[in-house]
């Protein structure tokens, strides 16, 4: 019998190649019924998965953005039926935490929407699905959100943003950092970072040892510091491989459920890619 597919898709994501490359879906899925939905920037996700049927699935297209929004806008009962993901956004950090590589699989999101952990910033509380990160990765997307706003088509080079913060632009903090009660003090920070899975930033592997599906649902905290800035990007440019980890003076990783990150002075954070600006402090609740 065939099934019934409602294929939700960001025509945004991937740079705009979702728009077509959401069609492999076709080929994916052969012998059913599919119907693709384009997703508009005020989509209203609660609504759409209200009219879900019981013997309908919901295939959801896109980036890391794409689920952010799904997770936090959808209401508890709905996140039950069946649905899943197919990874068209430029980073897809999730997919790689997850399934390791891009060959046309789905993903059941059902099994990793259950004990998601809770971000609080400035009096909002959401869920999160990769990180929450303080300092110069959320300068980075401050700085790609006033590029964006000048010129909206033109790419945004994150790693040229991020080596020019790092050697000359970022300003360091100090930072207060609390984990289950315990507190911890660190200068000449550039970031500290909250994660759920191992990868953020289109291939960040803040923290190598850290699983999503820790039966306790613990979460890690990376702060990234350093005085010599050349030094620093040598090592924050070993992040994509996991290595930065080998200076433990520079990287400190802890582990918890309960973790308040404070800096001495306002910086932007970025939530699953999502900038908030002139933060001091954010916590989170595994």
């Amino acid at each position: 019998m065939n099934a019934k597919y409602l294929i939700l898709y960001n025509p945004l994501s991937g740079n705009k190649s979702a728009k077509q490359e959401v069609y492999k879906l076709d080929d994916i899925l052969t012998n059913n019924d599919l119907e693709y939905v384009e997703m508009t920037p005020d989509f209203d996700y609660k609504a759409f998965m209200k009219k879900v049927r019981a013997d309908e699935r919901v295939v959801l297209c896109g980036g890391d953005g794409t689920i952010h929004r799904f997770i936090n806008e959808v209401d508890e009962e709905d996140l039950s039926k069946p649905v899943f993901y197919f990874p068209l956004g430029s980073g897809n950090d999730f997919n790689r935490d997850v399934h390791g590589k891009l060959d046309n699989t789905l993903i059941n999101l059902n099994n990793y929407m259950n004990n998601l952990p809770l971000v609080t910033v400035k009096g909002q509380t959401k869920k999160f699905l990769n990180n929450v990160s303080f300092g110069i990765d959320g300068w980075c997307c401050e700085v790609a959100d006033k590029i964006r706003a000048k010129e909206s088509t033109k790419p945004i080079n994150y790693t040229a943003i991020a080596v020019k913060g790092a050697l000359f632009q970022y300003k360091k903090t100090n930072a207060t950092v609390i984990v289950d009660g315990k507190e911890y003090h660190y200068k000449d920070v550039f970031l500290a970072s909250t994660t759920k899975g191992r990868f953020y930033g289109g291939g960040m592997m803040a923290t190598p040892d850290q699983d999503r599906n820790d039966p306790e649902h613990k979460v890690s905290v990376l702060v990234f510091r350093g005085k010599i800035r050349l030094q620093v990007l040598l090592v924050f440019s070993k992040i994509f491989t996991g290595e930065h980890i080998k200076k433990p003076k520079m990287c400190i990783i802890h582990t918890g459920k309960n973790i308040q990150v404070k800096f001495d002075s306002p910086r932007a954070v970025q939530v699953d890619g999502e900038t908030v600006l002139g933060v001091t402090e954010y916590s989170v609740k595994a």
